[in-house]
């Protein structure tokens, strides 16, 4: 892997390379597939594997980057990394790129470091733009709810966000249906363009399916955008003879520790397994195609260590069909 690219130009037909999907009732347009930057955008990859990897998503079509103000480590150095990866080489397509980061996890200490309070929201979103040498991102998302800020507060703040000229459409993030349903009555009261939700989903995780967001998101014609589509790893074969020594569990386990392999864990994980292959997929493609499937899902969040992993995730658009069999298989595994 280089150590630094010094000159990228993208692919031509990159967005002959990529399905696209409007953003609930909004004009906007998202890849399918997405990258998100939680991961392995820190200050513990090298700078020329990041760039590798966002130059192999906006080469097939990617065009939607993902970030969060804590994303690191350290804290801020996800969007500080990505703003140089801007200025170095995408600058040019900065009207091609749709660019979102968040605020709502703790940030910096002292009691405003956190949550959906109007001070921390827009002190916020400022120093991500600085870190991200832009003067707007594209859509700006209260990353939690927080029980401890009335919530007309934080509609304010994402408001003066949009009409500030910080961003040009707002998002929710890990809210539930209810009070998704309350937050975006307040910001169409303000027209405020809220449009899009973010949530954790994936065949092992169904919480948005019980908690309304789902149903919310379809009610009122919001997209919906999706991260953990592999709960961390789980839902591919690297696990179905071990832990290898440079996968998550390996090396990295923040968020995801080996307590998680049970032995009934790796029994379903099998089982999906083979279903994947009797569809000519990889557990991870099928994983990724189950979401895709699903008309309530605007778009998936993939992370990637390295541009391969783009690849692959990519290769799950070429069949994501199932028939009631499959689907009912795999609630009857997971479940």
């Amino acid at each position: 892997m280089p150590d630094f690219i010094t000159h990228y130009s993208p692919a031509p037909d990159r967005y002959d390379r990529m399905q696209y999907a409007h953003v609930g009732t909004s004009g906007l347009q998202l890849p399918r597939i997405a990258l998100g930057l939680w991961h392995n955008f820190g200050d513990l990859t090298p700078y020329g594997q990041m760039q590798q990897i966002v130059f192999t998503a906006f080469d097939h079509g990617i065009f939607h980057f993902d970030l969060a103000n804590n994303y690191g480590p350290m804290y801020g150095a996800a969007e500080r990394n990505f703003g140089h990866i801007m200025r170095e080489s995408l600058r040019p397509y900065r009207d091609e790129l749709i660019i979102s980061t968040k605020a709502g996890f703790d940030m910096w200490a002292g009691p405003n470091g956190v949550g959906g309070s109007r001070k921390y929201l827009l002190s916020s979103l400022d120093q991500s733009l600085e870190r991200l040498g832009l003067d707007y991102v594209d859509i700006f998302y209260h990353h939690c709810p927080d029980p401890n800020t009335p919530l007309e507060e934080t509609v304010g703040a994402l408001e003066t966000a949009v009409t500030s000229g910080r961003a040009l459409y707002v998002g929710l993030s890990n809210y539930d249906g209810p009070l998704l349903e309350q937050a975006a009555q307040m910001l169409a009261e303000r027209h405020v363009p809220f449009i899009i939700n973010q949530n954790r989903y994936n065949i092992f995780d169904r919480t948005i399916e019980r908690n309304g967001l789902k149903e919310a998101t379809s009610k009122l014609g919001k997209g919906l955008i999706t991260f953990s589509p592999l709960e961390q790893g789980l839902l591919t074969n690297r696990y179905l003879n071990g832990i290898p020594a440079d996968s998550r569990i390996g090396h990295d386990d923040r968020f995801l520790n080996k307590s998680a392999l049970t032995e009934s864990r790796l029994t379903q994980i099998r089982e999906l397994n083979d279903l994947a292959l009797s569809r000519g997929q990889t557990l991870a493609e099928m994983s990724l195609a189950w979401l895709l499937n699903d008309p309530a899902v605007t778009t998936v969040l993939v992370g990637a260590s390295k541009p391969q992993q783009i690849l692959d995730d990519i290769a799950a658009l070429n069949n994501t069909h199932f028939t009631p069999e499959e689907l009912a298989r795999i609630d009857s595994i997971s479940l």
